[in-house]
């Protein structure tokens, strides 16, 4: 079923709209919110509240992308969760290490003045990954936007787990440069 299609079913309140989302975009959403989470039970509840999160969004809105629209709120309530389950006990796993790797190049202030920055930040790194070739360009998303762990990221781009840290560094470095020159690091 095309994503038109599945839309229209979400705007005529048809309960068919969730098993047609889950059955083109299931997958792709428990990878986002497993990415996070690291555990397949808190993936399903965060690909459920997507759907039910899609149901109550639909009306007001009409997506031009559906799959990055659930991806985005997948992704949403993977974070949140793993808020969550973090607030409880401190533990490893990739975010803290990928949000790490990225504080050399981003600042970290989060009072709300900065705002207006904050959107020309992400607008700047929005180019920058716009400009990357697409090999850079999917390790660099693989890595800061679904969180894959380097072994992962390696494994799927068949690299050697050295060559996509080096890459990764030197992606952070372009990203530092280029947010200095344009004063927003």
């Amino acid at each position: 079923m095309e994503d038109s299609q599945i839309i229209d079913l979400y705007w005529q309140r048809s309960e068919r709209a969730i098993a047609e989302s889950e059955k083109r975009y299931g997958r792709y959403c428990r990878a986002i919110a497993f990415n996070f989470c690291a555990s397949h039970e808190d993936a399903e509840e965060c690909v459920s509240d997507t759907w039910l999160s899609a149901w109550n969004a639909m009306p007001d809105a009409r997506p031009q992308v559906l799959g990055a629209f659930f991806g985005a709120l997948a992704r949403r309530h993977a974070i949140n969760r793993w808020k969550s389950r973090t607030r409880k006990k401190r533990g490893g796993g990739e975010i803290p290490l990928a949000l790490e790797e990225l504080s050399e190049c981003i600042p970290s202030d989060q009072d709300p003045e900065r705002r207006v920055e904050e959107r020309e930040l992400a607008a700047a790194i929005r180019l920058f990954v716009d400009e990357l070739n697409e090999q850079e360009r999917r390790v660099f998303l693989a890595r800061y936007w679904y969180l894959a762990p380097v072994e992962e990221i390696a494994r799927r781009m068949d690299f050697s787990r050295s060559k996509v840290k080096s890459m990764l560094f030197r992606l952070r470095g372009r990203l530092r440069e280029r947010l200095t020159e344009e004063g927003l690091c």
